[in-house]
């Protein structure tokens, strides 16, 4: 599932293997990992492993959890993310995979029989989001980061992965959960494939892809 290495003026203080589905972090000794500052609460955030996906969750601290320098309540994590609490940075680094963005060598079932050559595919499409209704209509958002959220903070929130499969979305914050194709997105993550249409905080998107 990856590590955290936790930074103080640029030196690093601890390393932390994720080896498990719940993390915690906080000031409190009982926490996996521990922060011993008073700029950091109790229980201060706590990390969700779903699968390959680590979110990041705030757990209502006093002085707020901050990913790459914005504010958050809960984030999917991307590699080489940085959660800052208090005067602490500790990057989320993932286990090592494949860089997504390169040309896989895929071979169809038929060239080994004919003695083919590998045929090259790429690994995943690009793909943006069209807003459909309000002030925003006809605005087109690149899907160009491993992670992009959408939505409004406070209200309802989501974000949309890119996956060496695809693009996924998922719930990051807000009672009400966002829909696809007018059902509720439920569960942690629901793939996503062309012209699939999301609601949002009573925005309408369009998923485009290719």
């Amino acid at each position: 599932m990856g590590k955290l290495v936790v930074t103080l003026d640029n030196v690093v203080i601890k390393e932390v293997q994720i080896l498990k589905d719940r993390l915690t972090l906080g000031r409190r000794p009982y926490n996996d990992v521990v922060i011993d500052n008073l700029a950091v609460s109790g229980e201060h955030a706590v990390l969700h492993c779903v699968g390959s996906d680590v979110f990041i969750e705030d757990l209502q601290s006093t002085n707020g959890t901050y990913l790459n320098g914005k504010a958050i309540k809960k984030q999917l994590l991307a590699h080489n993310d940085v959660v800052e609490v208090g005067k602490y940075r500790i990057r989320y680094v993932a286990d090592e995979a494949p860089d997504y963005e390169k040309t896989m060598i895929l071979r169809p079932p038929s060239a080994a029989s004919h003695g083919g050559m590998p045929q090259p595919m790429a690994a995943v499409l690009p793909a943006s989001i069209r807003v459909l209704n309000g002030g925003a209509a006809g605005r087109e958002v690149l899907l160009s980061k491993a992670v992009t959220t959408v939505g409004k903070p406070g209200t309802q929130v989501a974000s949309i992965a890119k996956r060496p499969t695809g693009y996924v979305l998922a719930h990051v914050e807000g009672p009400l959960r966002p829909k696809v194709n007018g059902s509720d997105v439920d569960g942690d993550v629901m793939p996503l494939k062309n012209g699939d249409l999301i609601e949002l905080a009573g925005t309408k998107m369009q998923f485009i892809q290719g």
